[in-house]
């Protein structure tokens, strides 16, 4: 009789908020969803092929355009895989060792969090530029960083490099050490480890860092404004692009090139969905495993 009454307090102790109530909070999370994401890029095609499809293409195949769009993925091209090298290794050693210094590494690796990126684009000014502590050497060997293809490298990196390190930290250090060592227990190399027990556990948390770290190289602005030197056909990079047709009242061409990193940000969301689903389950197949 005690049970059934305590059962019965705590059905009372239930509160569900009325109808009304759920359904003011669905519509104005919906409505500020509509007003901050859906308007603006619905706004940004919209412009884009305010003139049609012909004006929309020859934006994007105008000579500047081009070597924009070439720059900005040699850009990534680079960066990406460097990030993605020193993300595995960062992590692995974060969340499998222990060593002096391991908070101090994880503070590094979160400072481009912090650091605004035109400042970090001013200390690679004053590291490589003219005037800089390298400047006079590098101008002695003919070796040109800053407002070059190196800088905005440099610069690109060090805003993306957290990107995949803080997606593999987390997940590596929920997954434990137990199945890596018992691989090497069995006499697997490090090697053989890493490709067959940690990786399939990690792929997805690799994906969804690797499409975040693209998507950020891809897209930087501030740190890139500062060391490219805004060079047109040569250092500029798509958003930098941008900026420029805007400044010259080229809307529609600016838009369309605009476009091209709305669509990015479309297979982000869609990628960073997809993988958001898949790292949960990886990590609960291994915690069942257990």
């Amino acid at each position: 009789m005690v049970g059934k009454g305590l059962n019965r307090e705590r059905k009372g102790a239930t509160v569900t908020e009325p109808a009304w109530v759920r359904w003011l909070l669905i519509s104005v999370a919906l409505a500020f969803l509509a007003l901050f994401l859906v308007v603006p890029l619905a706004a940004v095609f919209s412009q884009a092929l305010e003139k049609g499809w012909e004006a929309y293409l020859a934006a994007l195949t105008e000579p500047d355009t081009i070597s924009a769009i070439r720059l900005t993925l040699i850009t990534a091209a680079v960066c990406v895989p460097l990030n993605l090298f020193f993300g595995i290794v960062a992590a692995w050693a974060i969340a499998k060792f222990s060593f002096p210094g391991k908070s101090f590494l994880v503070t590094l690796i979160d400072l481009p969090f912090s650091v605004s990126p035109v400042v970090s684009g001013l200390i690679y000014v004053l590291i490589f530029g003219l005037q800089g502590w390298l400047g006079p050497w590098l101008q002695e060997h003919d070796i040109k960083i800053i407002f070059a293809v190196p800088g905005i490298i440099l610069a690109t990196i060090f805003v993306t490099f957290p990107f995949i390190a803080r997606e593999l930290i987390p997940l590596m250090e929920a997954q434990g050490r137990d199945e890596e060592e018992a691989a090497l227990t069995l006499g697997a190399n490090g090697l053989q480890t890493f490709l067959r027990v940690t990786f399939p556990n990690i792929k997805w948390g690799i994906l969804y860092g690797v499409i975040l770290c693209n998507a950020r190289a891809m897209g930087e602005f501030g740190a890139v404004s500062v060391v490219s030197g805004h060079v047109r056909g040569s250092t500029n990079t798509i958003p930098l692009q941008v900026e420029i047709l805007y400044n010259e009242y080229s809307y529609a061409a600016a838009f369309a090139v605009a476009s091209l990193l709305a669509l990015l940000a479309l297979v982000t969301l869609a990628v960073k969905t997809v993988s958001e689903w898949k790292v949960p389950q990886t990590i609960s197949a291994v915690e069942t495993e257990r």
